[in-house]
């Protein structure tokens, strides 16, 4: 009884020290990002903003559209953006992170987790920062159609912003893995996410190429196509379909766990590669 009393208070350490790790580590992801520039974090908010009005300009005269899906167009692109903007950031910054990483692995008894999970954590708070940008555009666009604060759109952000990040959580582990062996996949990775962005309805809606069926049946095989969409769902204050939801907790939970068994299974050889 004693025996399993000290296990269990062996374990609860480990995991608070595993807890304070992680939260430094994001703390220090967050600060570092812009730790050299004048306005510091406030470039999390600037970033999308302006982003936002060189593509609204350019794709507002292209398309001559104001609208999109009724959302306001700028709306529409700012929040495409900052959700493939966790995307990318999540991600991107999980590809290194073991080599990184690498006097904390050799030295220490770290959890090897806690890396790409920092990553995406620290993507997850610039998320939240972003989104102040998108409701200053909604504030300043309330005379729009479609722009409005409605009741569900914070409750449903709740269970999408983890699906998100689990989503991301589980790339992020399988990058971070084939980093250590094939440095060359971050410059291949960076191409294929341009090219994902464009495969992703961020400037254009479905409507735009329903007449394509080839090509609405590849969008619909995107990922990101449901997690804009839903995003968007939520800004109009409408309640995404059961399908969405279904195909969201399908592509977070099983990408996740292929990520993570990947990861796992890998990180014994981590220390004789980097």
């Amino acid at each position: 009884m004693q025996k399993k009393y000290f296990e269990y208070s062996d374990k609860k350490q480990k995991f608070k020290r595993s807890v304070n790790t992680l939260t430094s580590m994001v703390n220090r992801n967050v600060r570092n990002q812009y730790r050299n520039s004048v306005l510091g974090i406030l470039w999390t908010v600037l970033n999308p903003l302006l982003n936002m009005i060189v593509i609204a300009m350019v794709f507002s005269l292209i398309f001559n559209r104001r609208e999109m899906e009724g959302l306001y167009y700028p709306v529409y692109i700012l929040s495409g953006n900052i959700v493939f903007g966790l995307l990318r950031t999540a991600t991107s910054n999980a590809l290194p992170c073991m080599v990184k990483n690498y006097d904390l692995l050799s030295k220490t008894r770290i959890v090897h987790e806690i890396f790409p999970i920092s990553n995406v954590l620290s993507a997850v708070v610039n998320f939240l920062f972003s989104m102040i940008a998108l409701f200053v555009v909604m504030l300043i666009s309330l005379h729009k159609p479609g722009i409005g604060f409605h009741p569900t759109l914070l409750l449903t952000v709740l269970p999408y912003l983890p699906l998100l990040a689990l989503f991301c959580l589980g790339i992020s582990f399988i990058l971070a893995t084939i980093y250590i062996r094939f440095r060359d996949i971050q410059h291949i990775y960076s191409v294929l996410l341009t090219l994902w962005m464009y495969l992703t309805p961020l400037f254009y809606s479905l409507e735009m190429i329903e007449q394509h069926h080839k090509a609405v049946f590849l969008l619909k095989l995107n990922p990101m196509y449901y997690y804009v969409t839903y995003f968007r769902q939520i800004l109009l204050g409408n309640v995404p379909s059961l399908l969405t939801h279904g195909v969201l907790c399908a592509w977070s939970i099983g990408m996740c766990a292929v990520g993570f068994v990947f990861f796992h299974f890998s990180k014994k050889k981590f220390l004789l590669y980097i």
